[in-house]
């Protein structure tokens, strides 16, 4: 159980830094759309890549710090049922989700994904619009990171609900134990 304790929390600082890593874009892309507004509307001036660039890195953004997100437990649940359950209510919950639902879809994604990334590695392909910019390949890279990183929060979320299941949730850090509702554990 121990070993299942310290894999989720090595995920978990996997996710944790690419995440807070990754978050920095969002100052980029706030940057580079100014600029990119100011030279429009001031300067009478536009470059494509400018305006591919901060589409880009929102997408590298948002796609690379989803497992961050679910390590958060930020994403969208039906709250009206799950809040109020206790926790074994919770870890079952998620550990059908994981096995049923989040690995699955990963697994999929990446699947199609691959072929999809690995065919704009071989064509080195770029921007669709002239005077874009190049190196479209490597943001659709980001397609495997998001499956893998997702993956591999989903898996340590599957371990965390074995190790509440099995008596063990004391094994875990504070911040990776589930967030307690309204009814008794």
């Amino acid at each position: 159980m121990q070993l299942l304790a310290t894999a989720i929390r090595a995920i978990g600082a996997l996710n944790r830094f690419v995440g807070l890593t990754l978050s920095w874009l969002s100052l980029a892309v706030v940057l580079v759309c100014f600029t990119v507004v100011v030279q429009r509307y001031f300067f009478h001036a536009s470059f494509v890549w400018m305006q591919d660039l901060y589409v880009w890195l929102s997408g590298a953004m948002f796609t690379g710090v989803a497992g961050f997100a679910l390590l958060r437990d930020d994403h969208v649940r039906v709250d009206i049922f799950y809040r109020p359950w206790s926790v074994r209510g919770k870890a079952v919950a998620d550990l059908i989700g994981v096995v049923a639902f989040l690995l699955p879809f990963v697994t999929v994604v990446a699947i199609y994904g691959w072929t999809f990334v690995a065919r704009s590695w071989r064509l080195q392909e770029g921007s669709a619009n002239t005077g874009g910019m190049p190196g479209l390949f490597a943001l659709k890279s980001f397609i495997i990171v998001f499956c893998v990183l997702v993956g591999l929060q989903g898996i340590a979320w599957a371990m965390r609900s074995i190790l509440v299941l099995a008596g063990k949730e004391d094994l875990l850090p504070e911040p990776l134990r589930y967030r307690r509702g309204e009814a008794a554990s």
